[in-house]
């Protein structure tokens, strides 16, 4: 069985070096949703493969990154022109009104630079290239299915084979962290 969440981020990017409307600097609001999968018998009395709303905080704690962002490729010309001006400014180490900041990543496939609301990817962001991200970012922290991303008139999916079962807790659901431990409500496996 599955468990569906959906993100709406918005954000600005360019296809560097494609031709067309796309090599422009544009924005986007997005759709991207999470399919969590596991079994509901596993985890007897919580009666859900994962709660929504705690998908959502683990997944949000790394895509708000990409919410009112600047996503550009690590080679496109502009990056620098962008942080000069931020420099000067004096926003690219933050501003005391930058509230809605993600932790900081580092993945192959792209970086995230919370501080100046920047994405920096590997590869062009298009709706693909942002399921890779997303997958590489929440692989270890979900037990993903699919993930489905929505920009414009453009979509695309990927399934992703499901790792087994994750050990919950019995009270709200959530994940057990390594010690057998609810981060959420302290219940502790026996």
């Amino acid at each position: 069985m599955r468990s569906i969440t959906t993100f709406d981020l918005q954000y600005a990017h360019r296809f560097y070096g494609f031709q067309g409307e796309a090599q422009y600097l544009h924005g986007h609001t997005g759709i991207l949703t999470i399919e969590v999968e596991d079994s509901v018998s596993v985890n007897p009395g919580v009666n859900m493969v994962y709660p929504c709303n705690e998908i959502q905080k683990v997944a949000w704690s790394l895509l708000k990154n990409f919410d009112h962002a600047l996503v550009l490729r690590e080679d496109d010309p502009l990056l620098p022109a962008i942080l000069d001006v931020y420099e000067k400014q004096g926003i690219r180490n933050g501003h005391p009104q930058n509230k809605m900041k993600g932790a900081a990543f580092h993945t192959p496939w792209a970086t995230a630079y919370p501080d100046c609301r920047l994405v920096v990817t590997k590869e062009t962001m298009t709706v693909e290239g942002m399921i890779k991200i997303v997958y590489d970012l929440l692989k270890d922290k979900l037990n993903i299915a699919r993930i489905t991303f929505k920009s414009g008139a453009n979509a695309a999916c990927q399934e992703f084979p499901v790792c087994g079962t994750v050990d919950r807790c019995p009270l709200c659901g959530v994940a057990l962290d390594e010690h057998g431990r609810c981060p959420k409500c302290g219940y502790k496996k026996k």
